[in-house]
């Protein structure tokens, strides 16, 4: 008697068995707007290695009504049954007669719900005509193709798909590729696009709704083109011009022009990430496509255009060559990141891209510093857990790293390396190991053994520098913000220079301690006139400072001695450094207080020097130091907290003086972002002047919404205010806000007072603020500008409120990223070792692979600032100093 074909072999697996690999797709989708509901088929050509009486394949949230398998010789084969396993997320089609080996089609008929979650083939909404109505669009990446259609869900099955949609006959259809063809039947059309190359099924797109686009074409005759709101059109122009100029320029530098017949982008109202690469049909939340000149500030300008050179290089680098599997995402993330600021750089260099650059690794640095991190090649044995690895590691660190790499080979090297590496794995799947063998090729450097310590190990080092005579002595260590001792061990690419930025030393650190002779750099600088990044070169004495990591290209913190450390003190006072350096030795101190290394009075005195500063980038930094330390402070040492506030305010009056509240005719891109920086921060703080010009420009456009005085750049400045001057017993001026916000049409418009809805001081109108994330008054994409701006007296409100409505906050989120952002910005706030216990208690029955790994960090975090605080406290004459700086203008 035959033995009965077991499924059991399939489950528990994070993989899908390789005997079937699919080949091409026929897709038809017909979704029911009024219904949110969706019906299907899939005929997918297989070529069968094996024989067996299983097809396996992934499907999730689906309904199938009919199967069938025909091979080459036009035999039929019916399964016998049909399995869907929810928990591993795969069907499983067993016949009782094997199929042969060869070629052959599987059909598959299935329906499915449009669901609110954001992922899948999910339901958003528009207004036409004061009328709220419903669209569909796809979020696939990275494993819910699966919730649209019964696939091979998986990076590496690439193949090609036709794509056929039947949608009402007044909507806009789009695709991966161009419609060929458009019947109409009655209130219906049936909308038939050009089969695709090969990509994966993440990649995979479809939008139904009701837009206006405008169109441009590359140099090559690429048709691109912007979908927008339906009489926004106009929004669009800035960003279609980005992606044109864009694309031509990508294609000269890998060499590879872009493969596919048309771009599109489209803005969708809701949508859980920021935008996706979808092959030939990027889609975006619309905050990150529409550019409104009176509504959108200096920021929402660079962020659109970052966006938008990162979607188009995921074109090559993602869709053309795709990571092998999500171990791999970094070479997606990673690239995309880097090469969108050298992108944003070629288009605007007024900008000063890669001096803001640092922000990016300064990201990697701070969540790579915790015993909860991962390398950034981490193994992903669950679909439902590659979500969080879309995190600092795989953007931040992987740019970084890449930077680093990029600045050790030299930029002609690294681009022919490209150029190789995109040549030889176009339209195929490529590993970690695979580039750095092109770029070992191209460079003649084994760069395997070197990026291998950076890629394979979780973490970075610490660089301690001493000196002595004539020498320096470096040692490398893991830093770890937690203060515990971790054993990675780095091949690191050291930058210094010695009190000239002409008098520099470059060397790889491959064991843990090296000496370095510097007689010949000090003889050097004796030579040589001084040479600074600032104004006052005269006063920059020769060999007078020490500074590693010469404009911050390199993935690692470094520790000076005390003699060093007061030097680079002076340098900074002196203006002998550039504006990356200073951002450096201050990220670095922040760091090394946080780990309890250094001392908040050392962090403090040092933040002294920086306040006849005025460089975007360095306040920005200076300013979010400040809003940490104030929030460690009040639970430390609550009773210099005001005087604290004082000083941070006093730290930033010469900016706000310089800059005041009108934009000056052409004035820096820098200067406009730094004006809302620097207001938005007085206002939080309390600075009496700033909330009293805040008040009267806010009522002023209350009065006239269109008044000159409140910019796009100083809005949130003057929202804060509002928040910070309201209370339960007077609620004038949240009423006002919200008011505002109900009336704005524009997400432009809506995304300042979101994000300045929760800075209220007053814990009850925070807890208030927090409720409309749960009615249908904020769209569910929008509850992460909200729980962005929660004011720091409120974070025991906030986690409060988390757990009162956990279970409708998570059946709410689904299986997307959302969930994350609950975790990352309200537990993350809190600061005791009881705090700390009390999240792991509470989420021990409620833990989901989508945030198990961020929830982990953030209660390291927790215990982190828990130690932070207890070290404070021990600083005995921290209090005095406080009142001291406090006193200082």
């Amino acid at each position: 008697m035959e033995k009965k074909p077991d499924i059991q072999q399939f489950k528990g697996q994070y993989r899908l068995p390789k005997f079937a690999i699919p080949k091409r797709y026929d897709l038809v989708l017909k979704p029911d707007l009024s219904a949110c509901t969706f019906s299907g088929s899939v005929q997918v050509d297989l070529s069968i290695s094996q024989v067996t009486h299983f097809l396996v394949l992934n499907a999730l949230d689906l309904q199938i009504h009919q199967a069938s398998f025909t091979n080459s010789q036009n035999k039929k084969y019916c399964p016998c049954d049909v399995v869907l396993e929810a928990d591993d997320e795969v069907l499983v089609l067993v016949f009782d007669e094997a199929l042969p080996t060869g070629d052959g089609v599987l059909w598959i008929s299935f329906s499915g719900v449009l669901n609110d979650h954001l992922v899948g083939f999910y339901r958003g909404t528009y207004v036409d005509g004061g009328v709220k109505k419903n669209m569909a669009a796809t979020q696939f990446e990275p494993a819910d193709a699966r919730m649209c259609f019964p696939c091979w869900d998986e990076p590496a099955l690439k193949a090609t798909f036709k794509v056929t949609v039947e949608v009402p006959s007044e909507l806009t259809a789009l695709s991966n590729m161009p419609a060929i063809q458009e019947t109409v039947n009655g209130h219906l059309k049936t909308v038939y696009f050009e089969e695709s190359s090969t990509m994966s099924t993440y990649l995979v797109a479809v939008v139904v709704g009701l837009f206006d686009h405008i169109e441009d074409t590359t140099a090559d005759g690429i048709k691109v083109r912007a979908y927008c709101p339906v009489g926004k059109a106009d929004q669009g122009k800035f960003a279609l011009d980005v992606a044109v100029k864009t694309l031509d320029m990508f294609t000269g530098y890998f060499s590879m022009p872009y493969p596919l017949p048309k771009l599109d982008m489209v803005a969708v109202p809701d949508f859980s990430g920021g935008a996706m690469e979808n092959y030939g049909l990027i889609i975006f939340r619309e905050i990150e496509l529409l550019y409104d000149e009176m509504h959108s500030g200096a920021y929402r300008k660079q962020r659109l255009t970052i966006v938008v050179t990162h979607e188009v290089a995921h074109q090559w680098f993602g869709n053309l060559v795709t990571m092998e599997w999500w171990t791999h995402l970094w070479l997606n993330e990673g690239f995309a990141t880097w090469i969108s600021n050298l992108a944003t750089d070629w288009l605007f260099p007024e900008w000063k891209i890669w001096t803001q650059f640092v922000q990016e690794t300064t990201g990697g640095l701070r969540l790579d510093a915790l015993e909860q991190s991962h390398p950034i090649e981490v193994e992903v044995h669950h679909a439902r857990s590659v979500l969080e690895i879309f995190d600092a590691i795989s953007y931040e660190k992987g740019s970084s790293v890449i930077r680093m790499l990029q600045s050790y080979l030299g930029d002609d090297v690294f681009q022919r390396s490209m150029s190789t590496y995109m040549k030889r794995y176009a339209g195929k799947n490529a590993k970690t190991d695979d580039l750095w063998s092109v770029l070992s090729e191209e460079s003649g450097i084994q760069v395997n053994s070197m990026m291998d310590t950076w890629t394979k190990q979780k973490g970075y080092p610490l660089i301690s520098v001493k000196s002595k005579d004539n020498t320096l002595e470096l040692e490398q260590s893991q830093f770890l913000s937690s203060g515990s001792f971790g054993d990675g061990q780095w091949i690191v690419p050291i930058s210094l220079c010695l009190g000239s930025y002409n008098t520099k030393k470059n060397f790889l650190l491959e064991g843990q301690v090296r000496t370095v002779d510097i007689s010949e750099l000090l003889y050097s600088s004796d030579s040589n006139s001084s040479s600074s990044k600032g104004n006052d070169q005269g006063k920059c004495k020769e060999h007078s400072w020490v500074k590693v990591n010469v404009e911050q290209t390199g993935f690692y913190r470094v520790k000076y001695d005390d003699k060093l450390a007061a030097q680079l003190r002076n340098a900074i006072e002196e203006n002998c450094l550039s504006e990356t350096d200073k951002f450096g030795v201050l990220d670095d101190t922040f760091a090394l207080c946080e780990a309890c290394q250094l001392s908040l009075s050392s962090l403090l005195s040092l933040m002294d020097a920086y306040r006849k500063e005025f460089d975007y980038i360095l306040i920005s930094r200076l300013i979010d130091v400040c809003y940490n330390v104030a929030h460690i402070s009040s639970d430390a040492i609550p009773n210099s907290v005001n005087e604290l506030k004082q000083f941070f305010i006093n730290l930033l009056l010469f900016s706000a003086e310089k800059l005041g509240w009108e934009p000056v005719s052409g004035e820096r891109h820098l200067n406009t972002m730094l004006r809302k920086e620097v207001l938005m921060a007085l206002a939080t703080f309390g600075h009496s002047e700033t909330h009293k010009e805040a008040m009267r420009r806010f009522q002023a456009f209350l009065d006239d919404r269109n008044s000159p005085l409140l910019s796009a750049d100083t809005k949130r400045a003057a929202y804060i205010a509002v928040m910070r001057n309201t209370s339960s017993t007077n609620r004038t001026g949240y009423e006002s806000l919200l008011k505002v916000y109900r009336e704005s049409d524009g997400v432009q418009e809506k995304e300042p007072i979101l994000r300045s809805l929760a800075s209220c001081s007053d814990p009850s109108i925070v807890f208030e603020v927090l409720n409309l994330l749960l009615s249908d008054e904020i769209r569910d994409q929008d509850s992460l500008y909200v729980l962005s701006g929660i004011s720091l007296e409120a974070h025991e409100t906030a986690w409060s409120w988390l757990k009162e409505n956990w279970d409708l906050i998570s059946n709410k989120s689904g299986s997307g990223m959302q969930l994350t952002w609950y975790i990352k910005n309200i537990v993350s706030r809190l600061s005791t070792q009881e705090e700390a216990d009390e999240v792991e208690a509470f989420f021990a029955s409620r833990m989901k692979p989508t945030f198990a790994m961020t929830l982990k960090q953030n209660i390291e975090k927790i215990r982190i600032k828990a130690r932070w605080v207890e070290s404070i406290k021990q600083e005995q004459s921290l209090p005095e100093l406080i009142k001291g700086l406090a006193c200082r203008v």
